[in-house]
């Protein structure tokens, strides 16, 4: 898989592009996850020409459509914003992203949570930045987050498995566009969407069942869409555990009683918080190499990110 193309705010890259000159690095995000990805810098701010260093902003009145104005000079910057995230999301296109992770708390940047001012001038963390909104709204399906809430293990792993498989169906998408990739996409794929969802799963399986009723074209829209629905949703430990013993099942005539045992205890451990997901993972994935065991093989769960991002350890 060639790296995954992902938009970013610049400053989190160590450019410094912020309102004061300087940067807010995330190490995580430049020497970690950047070995696996293609980051898109952008900063709206300097790129819509308000240059290096400026005065710093606020967003100010309604939530649902704040303006963006400087503190001291009480500039209203929202226009000369608006019409350039409306153009920068449209030469984002080409770039065919696969996500995006944002600077939180920015005017401009932030996906959640930041401070709009009411006419009293007191704050409630009610609002989007700008830039960020229009990017979302233009972008309904791709992943998005902030490199905040990246810190939290769940979350980086929901983000990092998400924009993943996005990669993943895409490939099948412009290269593989057939009804048979979309059944193999979808078979490869069944324990990961179990760990998310079993419901949009079933819809997802009626959808593939019903396929020669539909345009190629639609066929493709619905399933991306019920996908990254379903990707989006967090697993949980209680998810997991009934993936992982649904995989025991696959072994029934091959494991001993010990065995059997010893799995059914550590994947309760998992369940109970003891342990985490990698080591139920790791003794599966021990029985599918020494079985050989073709359906768990092709199994995306076992393998949804690069085992080096470690991501399984912390979960």
């Amino acid at each position: 898989m060639e790296k995954i193309k992902i938009g970013i705010s610049s400053c989190l890259l160590g450019n410094p592009v912020r309102y004061d000159g300087g940067h807010k690095l995330d190490r995580f995000l430049r020497d970690t996850l950047g070995q696996y990805v293609e980051y898109v810098p952008v900063c709206p701010e300097a790129e819509c020409g308000m240059g290096i260093p400026r005065e710093a902003m606020r967003l100010e009145g309604k939530t649902d459509a704040p303006r963006l104005v400087t503190r001291r000079t009480r500039e209203d910057k929202t226009e000369m914003m608006v019409r350039w995230a409306k153009m920068r999301v449209a030469e984002l296109v080409v770039e065919n992203l696969c996500g995006f992770i944002f600077k939180s708390d920015s005017p401009s940047s932030g996906m959640e949570r930041v401070k709009v001012y009411d006419d009293s001038g007191m704050p409630a963390k009610t609002g989007v930045g700008i830039f960020a909104r229009i990017f979302m709204e233009h972008f309904p399906l791709l992943p998005v987050e902030e490199e905040g809430r990246l810190h939290d293990t769940g979350l980086r792993e929901n983000f990092i498995e998400r924009i993943f498989t996005l990669k993943r169906w895409r490939e099948i998408r412009n290269v593989k566009s057939s009804r048979g990739a979309l059944v193999d996409f979808h078979a490869r794929h069944k324990l990961l969407l179990l760990s998310h969802s079993t419901k949009l799963y079933q819809a997802m399986g009626k959808l593939v069942a019903s396929q020669k009723s539909l345009s190629m074209q639609d066929l493709f829209l619905q399933y991306e869409t019920l996908l990254m629905e379903t990707v989006k949703l967090k697993t949980t430990p209680k998810k997991n555990a009934n993936v992982l013993q649904h995989m025991m099942g696959y072994f029934k005539e091959q494991l001993s009683a010990d065995e059997k045992k010893e799995l059914l205890e550590i994947i309760d451990h998992y369940q109970k918080g003891f342990l985490p997901l990698i080591v139920p993972l790791t003794l599966i994935g021990h029985y599918v190499r020494k079985y050989d065991q073709p359906y768990l093989r092709e199994q995306i769960y076992l393998n949804p990110h690069p085992l080096e991002l470690q991501l399984r350890n912390h979960v």
